[in-house]
């Protein structure tokens, strides 16, 4: 089955159907993002970020979320937060399929980066990374603030 791929911004005027499409998958990425899923995802995309939702029939099979900005270090980013895959429907080119989209998206926007970043457990997620041609520049470090 040909699958599409959907973008969506925090204006699109079917974002509640997608989200509601979307949670589940993005959920085995995101398990804390808690009960409030879709406000959350809202709060997110009114700060900037967009996100892609690759679909067949209306079933998410895989999901980016995103944004473009600029820092002194890449130039103009393209920063994806999210990138999952359904987990029954694993190494079937959904998640290559929707990282080339939003490169060809990064480069029609003019950025000069694309990057991510993915957790230290997640083994197979770098293997395709680095399949995908991607490499390892730095380091990310977090240190928890609380309020």
């Amino acid at each position: 089955m040909a699958f599409e791929i959907v973008h969506l911004t925090a204006d699109s005027a079917e974002l509640a159907v997608w989200l509601g499409r979307a949670e589940g998958v993005h959920r085995v990425l995101r398990p804390q993002l808690g009960a409030g899923y879709e406000a959350a995802m809202r709060r997110v995309l009114a700060d900037g970020a967009q996100m892609a939702l690759l679909h067949e029939a209306g079933v998410v099979r895989a999901l980016a979320v995103f944004r473009a900005y600029r820092n002194t270090w890449n130039g103009y980013r393209f920063y994806v937060d999210d990138l999952v895959t359904d987990e029954t429907r694993r190494s079937a080119g959904y998640g290559g399929a929707l990282l080339r989209w939003c490169e060809a998206l990064a480069q029609a926007w003019g950025c000069t980066a694309f990057t991510l970043e993915s957790g230290v457990q997640r083994g197979a997620a770098h293997r395709f990374y680095f399949r995908e041609g991607m490499t390892i520049e730095a380091f990310s470090f977090v240190k928890a603030l609380t309020g």
